[in-house]
C-alpha cells in the first residue's frame, strides 16, 4: 500500500490523520517542520505528501517549491491540507505546484478521496 507523509506541527491533527490513514490500508510516516519533511521526501520517498503551511522553519509554500523545483521529489504528489483558507493561500499552493488544497478543519471521507484521487493519477503518470 501507499507510503504517505503527514507534515504538520500540531500533534493531534498528525495522530488523527495517521489514524484514520491507517485504518484505511495506508502506511504513514510524519514531519512536524519543513526540514524534516524535505528530508523524509528525500530519503524515504513517499508515495504522497500531506503538507501543512504554518509551521516552525521552512513554511508549506517554502516546502513544496523546493519539493518542486528538486529532480528527485518534482513529480512527487502534494496536497496541501491547511488553515489558510484565503483564496490568495490556494492560488500561491496551486501555483508552486500543489496537486490538491484542502482547508482546516476538513472531513475525513473528503480527504480519502482525495488522496485516493491523488494517488491514482500518480500511478497513470507511471504508465
Amino acid at each position: 500500500m501507499a507510503l504517505i507523509l503527514v507534515v504538520d506541527d500540531e500533534p493531534h491533527i498528525v495522530k488523527m490523520v495517521e489514524f484514520k490513514l491507517r485504518n484505511q490500508g495506508y502506511e504513514t510516516i510524519s514531519a512536524a517542520d519543513g526540514n524534516q519533511a524535505l528530508e523524509m521526501a528525500l530519503t524515504r520517498k513517499p508515495d504522497l505528501i500531506l503538507l501543512d503551511v504554518m509551521m516552525p522553519g521552512l513554511d508549506g509554500f517554502q516546502v513544496l517549491n523546493k519539493l518542486k523545483t528538486q529532480e528527485e521529489t518534482k513529480e512527487l504528489p502534494v496536497i496541501m491540507l491547511t488553515a489558510k483558507g484565503q483564496e490568495r493561500d490556494v492560488v500561491t499552493g496551486f501555483d508552486k505546484g500543489a496537486d490538491d488544497y484542502i482547508i482546516k478543519p476538513f472531513s475525513f471521507p473528503e480527504l480519502l478521496v482525495r488522496v485516493n484521487r491523488a494517488l491514482s493519477k500518480g500511478k497513470n503518470a507511471d504508465k
